[in-house]
């Protein structure tokens, strides 16, 4: 991946990150894989983890970083300019879309016919 412009790659690596840490925290994702793992996830820290786009981004640039840098200290460059990049990203998507818009833009709030709290969050979880 070193064969290309730095400047293309770094651009890549941070609409790659923006991309994955916005459909994470604020969409259901294809299939309802995303709801389904944040309704597993709970209220612990991963479930607070996926909630917030610029938590994800810190740990999704991190192995994007890797892609770019040569060193260890190039890395850690890389990572945080990546994650705020991606930050940066989130930030001008919230200011651009409409007031109030941006939270949850992408989830349903209706509910389906076939959606069944117990099989979200498990047997065990309904019995509590």
């Amino acid at each position: 991946m070193h064969d290309g412009s730095p400047w293309f790659l770094l651009t890549l690596c941070v609409l790659a990150t923006w991309r994955l840490s916005h459909l994470v925290a604020r969409e259901d994702g294809p299939f309802d894989v995303i709801v389904r793992l944040r309704a597993r996830a709970g209220d612990g820290m991963l479930g607070r983890l996926m909630d917030c786009p610029y938590c994800l981004s810190l740990w999704i640039a991190a192995p994007a970083a890797l892609l770019l840098a040569h060193g260890f200290l190039e890395g850690c460059a890389a990572w945080l300019a990546i994650s705020g990049g991606s930050s940066l990203l989130e930030k001008l998507s919230t200011h651009l879309s409409p007031e109030g818009a941006h939270e949850n833009v992408m989830l349903r709030t209706e509910t389906r016919l076939d959606d069944n709290p117990e099989r979200a969050h498990g047997p065990r979880d309904a019995q509590a």
